[in-house]
């Protein structure tokens, strides 16, 4: 079952609050107050995510079992851990980025 967790959006100008990721080498902000749950991503050049995930929004799901909702997909990310208690993984979906997420209470 796929619950909506946010929308995430790529751009090119700073916002207020941005949070810097080393690993992926992005800035996130927005999704803490956004009342939709909109992230805003903005990536360094040398960002190692893929393209897709830099140029096209796409939508995050929570799922209840990260490995049983990759079965069948295009995984465009493998599962990973962003932070403590959350796995997530990108598909693609008909040419768009998914996101799903897995997160442990």
């Amino acid at each position: 079952m796929l619950r909506y967790n946010h929308l995430g959006i790529p751009t090119t100008v700073r916002r207020p609050g941005e949070r810097y990721l080393p690993e992926f080498r992005m800035y996130v902000t927005g999704f803490e107050t956004s009342p939709f749950r909109i992230e805003w991503m903005r990536f360094e050049a040398d960002s190692p995510l893929p393209e897709l995930v830099q140029r096209v929004p796409h939508v995050a799901f929570e799922v209840d079992d990260l490995e049983a909702a990759l079965e069948g997909c295009e995984v465009l990310i493998a599962p990973n851990s962003p932070s403590p208690g959350v796995m997530v993984a990108f598909v693609v979906d008909n040419g768009a980025p998914v996101e799903l997420m897995q997160i442990d209470a």
